[in-house]
């Protein structure tokens, strides 16, 4: 059984929903999502530009799998060939590594989305210690 989302939406907010961008108007706005449907918040949406570390293109490729199903295979095989340079160059990696893969073994690519924005957090912070010890 599907469960209903209710999103409540700031004037101006944009969201994807399928395929499809959409944006709130002028005003408030609260929407039940009725079927089972990726949908994203804007300020969850990673571009390629922004992808511009390892870890945040393993974000961006979550994403991917969440957002185009249809192209699955292939952000899979881009997904195992970036984990393995991560986890190789950092395996203190490993334990964001292994939640990310657990939700997407069941399917719960949102959740995987936000497993691997704490992996993203985490490379932020290996980057600044390794600038404070230079």
């Amino acid at each position: 059984m599907i469960v209903p989302l209710k999103i409540s939406l700031k004037p101006r907010e944009k969201f994807f929903i399928g395929g499809a961008v959409v944006e709130n108007g002028d005003s408030h706005a609260d929407l039940t999502i009725l079927n089972d449907v990726p949908l994203l918040r804007e300020k969850d949406v990673m571009t390629e530009q922004e992808a511009d570390s390892p870890c945040r293109r393993i974000y961006l490729c979550v994403q991917s799998m969440y957002m185009d199903p249809v192209s699955m295979t292939h952000y899979q095989q881009q997904y195992r060939r970036m984990l393995d340079e991560v986890t190789e160059a950092a395996p203190s990696t490993g334990r964001f590594v292994a939640d990310i893969n657990t939700h997407l073994a069941s399917g719960r690519y949102y959740q995987a989305m936000k497993a691997a924005r704490h992996l993203v957090e985490y490379e932020q912070e290996l980057i600044s210690h390794a600038k404070e010890c230079a």
